[in-house]
């Protein structure tokens, strides 16, 4: 977690807080943690935590202040207290009736009316057909606030239909849920017991709302074709219910348990389950249930969380249950009706298939309640009451996870399933070279032994994919062996894009070995005598950056020369198809925009014409008025190329690779013409990988290193391949070179380089043999 919070601009959040042990407390250090991950920039986040009675618990660093719940002064004197602070912009309530004092918890109105900052609300809780007390505290507690943050719909129908309230100052923000970092099902049954299993499972304090014994009931039906079957009960009792009777619930199940001869299939786990046990067990599952008989529950966090974790569910038929689980994600049982559980749990457990299906739909569905977009709905609420601030997204901690994850022992694969890198999928030249460039940008922040031997793979996979021609092939199957799409395919831009990465790995020759400078050049060699001959606007825009990266340090007068004579074919472009309203160099808009005009900055280099940097910056600044949109970036979407004086801009099919190229061109133009404008664009599109588009969700995912691989109309892919995620991190470091500049690099120590090479995983490959150069 960052510590860099905005220390003059403050969130206060009324809340119960660990290490007191509830749902709400839980609940509320996840969104702290959240919000100080991502949006320590904008405002920083402390904590009131409440107590019942005088007891004082042991709280983390962020607890500023504590309020005795049962004393109706503290109430008063704690809204004092924060009217005298300036640096606390505005107050946010967790709030469930029974965590204030008074009847339906009327003492937190003496704060509400003795308080002069902004007031937000979160009603966890939403009890339909209210007492009148219940009413008017629940109408008072939505007039004084700014906003009332529920959970789902029904509780905004609630509030409108049963409390007579408008539905303008309410908006939905689920209950966030910890993103899922996948894990192997049969190594977890192993791990905690359960080979040969099939698990059921809930989770949760325990109380007899739960209604576990309704799934206990079920269960003889279901073992009698399914002997294996495991039911694992997950939580301690719920500490109230503790106070008021003790364990009477639990002894109530245990003494069903033996009655219905369960007990080779119960499996009770007494305790509070920290969140990476919890979330073991719930990857372990088959089916989850959700037997709860509480009409009434507005929010439920357990089914949230199990949907993540991939979970076919079957639930009882409440509101936030049906809210949730549409036919192919979940089945809905009436409530304490063992038969049809008993009936839903055998179709599940009959059908792998339907199971599986069910479990990948769960995942999806549930990605837009991860903590991290939780966190950005939250702020884009709390923004508006925090004077002049707009919202800043701070920038991940760089990590090549994912990379290393999707690296084996040819190169860098091209898909994977998830998080999980799919084999099946080959390697592409694109990916690799892309790849390549990537660590010689990460050289530039760390001289790590794991970026050379990442390089060494990229470019022994280049190698292999370059004929005797000089022309690259694409793509390369599972088995290091040239692919049969090769025929089929257009190679022009991924021959440029090669181009582009052997020059950028040139150009950081004091950096690396000298066997890498050797390579890399060889491939140009053979490269150059069919350069001059590409038509493609972009495999030429990606070869005249390569070249020009290249010939910095040889300056060699027939590179110059061809460069120079392919910006003037991108020139001839420009001028058959522009016009007042289209400064571009086609009729139409595709992939790999950005590199268009950025490489005719290069040739400006060279050359100084004035007619090269007019029309890079003509065309760059008319790209810019098609993607950006106010402070949001709307790159163009592969859903159809726009054409000639249509509207590029449309929610779906945005993709990475778009967002980072255009970062990178940014970079390039703010260095040149020193127009602030660019530099303020590179933080509004970075932001997109974090949250700031149209569904503020996070492409990037902090969990995995990864980048999801595109942001639809109404949801995120949640595959994480080798372009998106690479461009991620081509965009990050890009960020941090223009924020924090570049530090000092030694020169390789060939030494300990030539050390590691001799431990590169698949060197006694058939592959390797068959293609090293």
């Amino acid at each position: 977690m960052r510590e860099n919070f905005n220390t003059d601009k403050e969130i206060l959040v009324l809340t119960s807080y660990p290490p007191r042990e509830c749902e709400i407390a839980t609940y509320s250090k996840d969104l702290f943690d959240a919000l100080a991950d991502g949006m320590s920039r904008t405002f920083s986040v402390s904590i009131c935590a409440l107590e019942n009675g005088k007891s004082r618990e042991s709280y983390p660093s962020e607890v500023k202040y504590v309020l005795d719940v049962t004393d109706q002064s503290a109430y008063i004197h704690l809204a004092e207290r924060i009217n005298r602070e300036k640096k606390i912009q505005a107050v946010f309530i967790q709030h469930e009736f029974g965590m204030y004092g008074g009847e339906f918890g009327e003492y937190l109105m003496y704060f509400l009316y003795s308080l002069n900052k902004p007031v937000y609300v979160t009603f966890h809780t939403v009890i339909p057909s209210p007492e009148e007390k219940r009413l008017l505290i629940v109408r008072s507690m939505v007039t004084i606030a700014e906003k009332t943050i529920v959970m789902n719909k029904n509780s905004v129908r609630i509030l409108v239909e049963d409390y007579g309230l408008s539905d303008s100052k309410i908006t939905i923000i689920p209950h966030g849920i910890h993103p899922i970092e996948s894990k192997e099902k049969a190594s977890l049954h192993k791990a905690h017991g359960y080979e040969n299993k099939k698990i059921i499972s809930t989770f949760g304090l325990l109380s007899s709302d739960k209604s576990v014994e309704t799934a206990l009931e079920a269960l003889p039906k279901v073992i009698a074709g399914f002997p294996d079957l495991m039911f694992v009960i997950l939580g301690k009792t719920q500490p109230e219910v503790i106070k008021m009777e003790e364990e009477v619930y639990r002894k109530h199940l245990q003494r069903k348990m033996k009655q219905l001869g369960l007990e080779n299939h119960i499996s009770f786990v007494n305790r509070y389950l920290e969140t990476p046990e919890l979330l073991e067990f719930l990857q372990l599952t088959d089916i989850y249930l959700s037997t709860s008989k509480d009409w009434d529950q507005a929010v439920n966090g357990t089914l949230a969380v199990a949907r993540a974790c991939g979970c076919a569910v079957i639930a009882s038929v409440n509101p936030q249950a049906k809210e949730l689980l549409s036919e192919d994600i979940g089945i809905l049982v009436d409530f304490e009706d063992p038969d049809q559980l008993a009936t839903a749990l055998t179709r599940l457990l009959e059908d792998d298939e339907l199971r599986d299906r069910m479990g990948k739909n769960a995942i999806y569905q549930a990605k837009a309640s991860e903590w991290g977009n939780v966190a950005v709905k939250h702020a884009h609420v709390l923004q508006s009451h925090v004077p002049g601030q707009e919202l800043i997204f701070d920038l991940p901690e760089i990590s090549l996870k994912h990379i290393l994850k999707l690296t084996d022992r040819f190169g860098i694969l091209r898909f994977s399933k998830m998080g999980t890198p799919d084999i099946s999928s080959g390697y592409t030249l694109d990916d690799n070279a892309r790849a390549l460039i990537a660590m010689c940008m990460h050289l530039e922040f760390k001289k790590d032994p794991m970026t050379f031997l990442l390089m060494d793979k990229y470019l022994s996979l280049m190698e292999s994919c370059q004929r005797e021609d000089g022309v690259f092939l694409n793509s390369i199957d599972s088995e290091g062996n040239e692919h049969l799409q090769n025929a089929g395919e257009n190679l022009e831009d991924a021959n440029g894009g090669a181009i582009w990465a052997l020059g950028t790995l040139v150009a950081h020759r004091e950096h690396l070995p000298a066997n890498f400078i050797i390579r890399a050049e060889m491939c140009i060699h053979r490269a150059v005598y069919w350069v001059k001959e590409l038509e493609s606007p972009r495999a030429i825009a990606f070869a005249i950056k390569g070249l020009y990266l290249y010939n910095q340090s040889h300056q060699y007068r027939h590179i110059r020369e061809l460069i120079l004579s392919l910006a003037d074919v991108l020139v001839e472009k420009y001028h058959a198809v522009s016009d007042a309203e289209w400064q571009w160099f086609e009729e139409y808009m595709t992939y790999g925009n950005s590199i268009l005009p950025e490489s005719l900055l290069y040739a400006n280099f060279l050359d100084g014409k004035e007619k090269y940097s007019s029309i890079a910056k003509t065309t760059f600044d008319f790209l810019l008025s098609k993607t950006f949109e106010g402070k949001s970036i709307k790159v163009i979407s592969n859903k159809g190329w726009p054409q000639k004086g249509e509207d590029p801009r449309q929610e779906g099919g945005g993709q990475p690779i778009e967002v980072s190229n255009t970062i990178q061109s940014l970079q390039l133009f703010h260095q040149v013409f020193d127009e602030e404008g660019y530099r303020e664009k590179m933080e509004i599109a970075f932001s997109w990988f974090l949250g700031n588009n149209h569904l503020h969700q996070l492409i990037y995912n902090p969990l995995t290193g990864g980048c999801h691989d595109s942001l639809e109309k109404e949801n995120v892919h949640l595959n994480q391949g080798a372009e998106s995620t690479i461009s991620y991190l081509m965009a990050i470091l890009t960020m941090e070179k223009a924020g924090k500049g570049i530090p000092f690099l030694q020169d390789a120590s060939l030494v300990e380089y030539q050390d590691l090479e001799r431990r590169l995983i698949g060197r006694n490959s058939k592959f390797y043999q068959k293609n090293k150069h």
